[in-house]
């Protein structure tokens, strides 16, 4: 009958500029997918140089390095008698597009540009690319000549065109066109395209995968069809955990469901799918027939080639299935853990080193590294080769097998808390006793002589010795001591990771982790080259709320029950002294804030877009029940205050994994000015004036 389509598609982890693995990865997919019986294969967005090249897109080499693996790839067996569809940049006509190349058996079909660039956020694609403005067009692209040598054509289609094969119809999007408000799918749709496909570049944030399934699901709920997503996966080199969930959906409902988070770098996913379901779906939605007799039709491909067999009768096709969602507190434990791991390996570090102060922030990081542990064992026992034979570089032992966690962390992880005058024994014991339930190899130390003589320099110098504001010191005194404190524990951090497996006797160096979270860097609450300078830093994108229900998470499932002590402690920073031996410092008095109301003010600020007088509009309903407008304009102003003489801090942010949308990260995601006018006087009086309008 051939009705029945078998299709894989894939989540790799490409690496960016890494053209050898890229390839090698690229190849294992399609091996898999022919094994499966798959007659068409789709890989992720621009999977060949890996998705985050940056300004390498720039260089003629990045363009050159991917026509020798397209090459390569052509020439590979592996590609033989299945449409394969993969993701490069092409130089056409001097402009630089992001592109699929379909090819089947050492001949190109299409060469297809990406129409609508992902360029608000993370993305940057308008920097590297030109968009594909001629809807419906195909010009002639004249191939390199090492590419012309193993296909035997001078010439290929490039634009905007479908695929027809013997037995159906084929359509591509790019990621960001499936989130276009005028996607393509629904144009080709009407014009008779039965699948589409979707080769994407989407990163991991938090509460973001339902959006994308329901996307997807939705692409086809209206105009029937079969939709094929493929996701990069793993870090790729930055700031960003491309998270997989590749799927395949059929009428409206998800049929194949990859996985989120893994630490496998070549997933593929194999579905068997009945074309008549599609056509009999659409038989009976007469609007859709009514738009589809008036469409202006797509430039068709002919491909000489079916996607089914002949005789397929009894050929069983996948159903629908319900997708699993991660929990928010399950995604805080397995995304940064599964971008912790990448970047170690690809780093080839020893491990990492985390200054544990016993408060929640480091806690969290610490669980975060313990369930990196857990991922490594379980994908261990789940016969994954490639993570058996990273973990056995890194600790350095060709026989080891990474079998318990918490054996494993002790071999990988180092904590170290960092006491001082200022500290109390209550953190230094929650600290020890976290570090011995999750098997870190844990280091106390105190940094008093390290402080006293900083300070005594200055004393040496100036003639004065500054005191905190307890002992009649002012407010920059006590300010300054305490920083010296922070900046100390820096410094200490970096001696420690850089010697510590040296005096063990061990190869190697470790990674510093930070764990500041958002709210705390929104709020600039950091000390600038504090501990929170670091290489990396898996909370930095995470909210304080999120962080303590994930702490929770942590007792539940992970059983660390030093974490309940944890949890009930207020968090401080312990920069100022006891008094009777207590802690009196905590961080939401020194803020004037919550972090409750910091997150408020987060999203606001950067999701909602809002300015100082468009918060307090804002926050004047959200807030009626439990403040006044007078005090409702109070709390703005002191956020942006706080927020605008802190800004200077986010140039220097340790790069941190971005999994929240109000991130203040300078790189490249929250570009803002970090020399403010901090008196806001024309924004502060327009609320001034509506507060006494009310």
């Amino acid at each position: 009958m051939g009705r029945a389509v078998t299709v894989a598609t894939c989540a790799l982890n490409q690496w960016a500029l890494d053209f050898e693995g890229n390839l090698e990865r690229i190849v294992r997919s399609i091996d898999i997918a022919r094994s499966k019986g798959a007659r068409y294969r789709l890989g992720p967005e621009l999977e060949i140089c890996g998705y985050g090249c940056s300004d390498h897109y720039y260089e003629s080499d990045t363009l050159l390095h991917s026509f020798q693996v397209l090459e390569k790839l052509l020439q590979s067996p592996a590609t033989q008698d299945i449409i394969c569809d993969v993701g490069m940049p092409v130089l056409h006509r001097n402009v630089r597009y992001n592109c699929r190349v379909i090819f089947l058996n050492k001949k190109i079909l299409l060469i297809r540009p990406k129409i609508s660039l992902a360029n608000a956020g993370n993305y940057r694609e308008l920097r590297w690319f030109t968009p594909w403005s001629k809807a419906r067009h195909v010009e002639e692209y004249f191939l390199p000549r090492i590419i012309q040598e193993v296909t035997g054509q001078e010439t290929v289609p490039f634009g905007d065109a479908v695929l027809v094969t013997k037995d159906t119809c084929l359509g591509a999007e790019i990621c960001e066109e499936l989130w276009a408000p005028n996607s393509p799918h629904i144009e080709m749709g009407l014009d008779g395209v039965e699948i589409f496909t979707n080769s994407s570049g989407s990163h991991h944030v938090l509460r973001k995968a339902h959006a994308r399934v329901d996307l997807v699901n939705s692409a086809t709920a209206k105009n029937g069809g079969i939709y094929i997503l493929a996701n990069q996966k793993g870090c790729d080199g930055d700031r960003l955990y491309y998270d997989g969930c590749a799927m395949i959906s059929v009428n409206g409902e998800t049929v194949a469901q990859g996985s989120q988070f893994s630490l496998d770098d070549v997933e593929v996913l194999v579905a068997t799918l009945d074309l008549e379901d599609v056509r009999s779906y659409r038989a009976e939605i007469s609007s859709r027939n009514l738009a589809a007799s008036k469409v202006n039709p797509y430039p068709r491909v002919k491909v000489d080639f079916a996607l089914s067999c002949p005789d397929d009768m009894a050929v069983p096709t996948c159903m629908p299935i319900q997708w699993r969602h991660h929990s928010p507190e399950e995604e805080i434990s397995l995304g940064p853990a599964c971008w912790l791991w990448d970047y170690l390996r690809r780093s080839k570090q020893a491990g990492f080193l985390l200054p544990l102060s016993g408060g929640i922030d480091s806690s969290a990081t610490a669980c975060i590294v313990y369930s990196m542990c857990h991922q490594v064992c379980l994908a261990v026992k789940n016969g994954n080769t490639d993570v058996l034979a990273d973990a056995r570089r890194i600790v350095n032992d060709e026989t080891y097998i990474p079998e318990d966690p918490r054996e494993f962390c002790k071999r990988v992880f180092t904590t170290c808390y960092m006491a001082s005058e200022n500290s109390s024994q209550d953190t230094c014991n929650r600290a020890k006793l976290l570090a011995e339930q999750i098997g870190s190899y844990h280091i106390n130390l105190n940094i008093d002589v390290a402080v006293k003589a900083v300070v005594g320099i200055f004393s040496v110098v100036t003639g004065r010795t500054p005191r905190f504001s307890v002992h009649g010191g002012s407010s920059r005194e006590s300010l300054a001591l305490q920083n010296v404190q922070a900046r100390i524990r820096m410094v200490l951090a970096y001696l420690f990771a850089q010697l510590t497996l040296w005096a063990r006797g061990m190869p190697g160096g470790l990674l510093v982790l930070g764990s500041a979270n958002v709210d705390e860097s929104l709020r600039g609450y950091l000390t600038k080259y504090d501990c929170s300078s670091a290489d990396i830093n898996p909370i930095g994108g995470i909210s304080k709320t999120d962080l303590k229900n994930f702490i929770q998470y942590c007792i539940e499932n992970f059983q660390l029950t030093a974490l309940r002590s944890i949890m009930s402690a207020p968090p401080t920073a312990e920069l100022e002294p006891l008094v009777d031996g207590q802690v009196a410092q905590t961080d939401e008095a020194d803020m004037g804030m919550t972090y409750a109301e910091l997150s408020v003010y987060g999203k606001l600020r950067k999701i909602a877009k809002a300015g100082p007088y468009s918060m307090f509009c804002k926050l004047i309903n959200m807030w009626k029940e439990i403040c006044t407008p007078r005090e409702v304009a109070s709390k703005v102003k002191h956020f942006f205050r706080m927020y605008s003489v802190n800004r200077h801090k986010m140039t220097t942010l340790t790069p941190s994994y971005h999994a929240e949308n109000y991130s203040p990260d300078d790189n490249r995601f929250d570009l803002r000015p970090f020399l403010y006018n901090t008196s806001w006087s024309w924004q502060f009086r327009c609320i001034d004036k509506q507060v006494n309008a009310l």
